[in-house]
Order: structure tokens, then sequence, then C-alpha cells
């Protein structure tokens, strides 16, 4: 089973948003996928019971009643202010990590110093899991998509996505769908968005 983390300590960021849509993109790629819900809103919980037994299926995961079932995927939304013993137990878990930053001052600073606190577990020195940044509620060759290049020119780590600001993904999780759930035609601009996240998520 492949571990996938969202994690961001500042709250507001785009986890579950993240979350959700990638959940959805492997459960239509016809994947086995879980989901484990470690935020106290339960945001993502809420939309898997919000999400209709038609659609491709995704499961909750819990480690005492489900550590048999077999998955090919766990993705993780993580809560804000994830750090110490909480993040190093999560970093054993992960093969991959995805950043949501949004676009403000505080975010950038937030996500700096967890960056940093990333650098240094030894999960992630050893090359054991690896990290993309997605910037979230901002598009391209604008200021803050110019920032967020800035901030991580120094880094070497990927920016796998910009992601607009949209109703597609909030009447898409009125209903526990993804993105990836919706006819084409309602979510074309968006899903253009997602292609560099999806080839670096299927990558080994």
């Amino acid at each position: 089973m492949k571990a996938l983390l969202i994690a961001n300590p500042k709250g507001g960021c785009g986890k579950t948003t993240l979350s959700v849509n990638i959940a959805g993109y492997l459960a239509n790629k016809g994947q086995r996928v879980a989901m484990l819900d470690l935020d106290r809103q339960q945001s993502s919980a809420l939309w898997l019971n919000t999400r209709s037994d038609t659609l491709p299926p995704i499961r909750a995961f819990d480690a005492k009643k489900q550590h048999d079932l077999p998955h090919d995927w766990l993705v993780v939304d993580s809560p804000a202010g994830l750090h110490g013993k909480n993040l190093e137990h999560a970093l054993k878990l992960a093969h991959k990590i995805i950043v949501p930053v949004a676009p403000s001052l505080f975010d950038l600073q937030a996500s700096h110093d967890f960056l940093q606190a990333l650098a240094a577990e030894k999960a992630v020195r050893k090359n054991k899991c690896h990290i993309g940044v997605v910037g979230m509620r901002m598009a391209p060759r604008t200021r803050a998509a110019a920032t967020l290049e800035q901030f991580l020119a120094t880094r070497d780590l990927p920016i796998l996505a910009y992601l607009r600001e949209t109703q597609v993904y909030v009447n898409a999780a009125f209903e526990g769908k993804s993105l990836f759930d919706l006819p084409s035609h309602l979510a074309e601009r968006e899903l253009e968005q997602w292609s560099f996240l999806l080839d670096w998520l299927e990558q080994d």
C-alpha cells in the first residue's frame, strides 16, 4: 500500500480539498483507496459519508478495524498544527507528501517553517518519501505564484500545480464527489491544472 500525506500545519490552506480530489482520482482509476482523516473537523470523513454508493468506492480507514482489508493507496488528510512526534509518525507511513500553500504572507511563513521541519526528518533525509508543493487558490503568472516560486527556488521542490479558486470544487464536494467524478465538460479547465500533479503522483 502506498501512503500519501497531505500536510501543512496552517489551517485553511486546502488540505481537505486536495485529499478528497486525489482520492477521487485514484478511485476512478480503479485503485483500492482508503482515506484517513486526522483533522478534528473531520471534513474528509463528512465528504466520504456524503459520497454515493454508485461512485467509485473510497473506504474510511480505521487502523483498528480495517487493517486486514487490502488497499492500493492510503490518502491521509492531516490536522493543522502537525509537528513533533505526530509528524514523525505520519512520515513513517508516507511514500509521498503534498504540501498545499495558500497565497498569503502568513501561509508562506508557516509553510517555510514546516518545510524546514520536514527537511530535518530522517525519512525525508534518506529520500524515503518525496515532497511536492501545490499552490492553492492561485493561478500561474500572478504575484502569488511568483512569490511561491521565489520562496521555493532554493529548496529543490517541485510545484505540482496551481489550482485556481472556483465553485466547481465546492459544488462537487456537496455531493461527495471529486472533480474526477464529474462529466469532463463541467471541470475541463480544472482538470488541465491537475495533469502534472497526477503524473508526479504515479511515478515510483
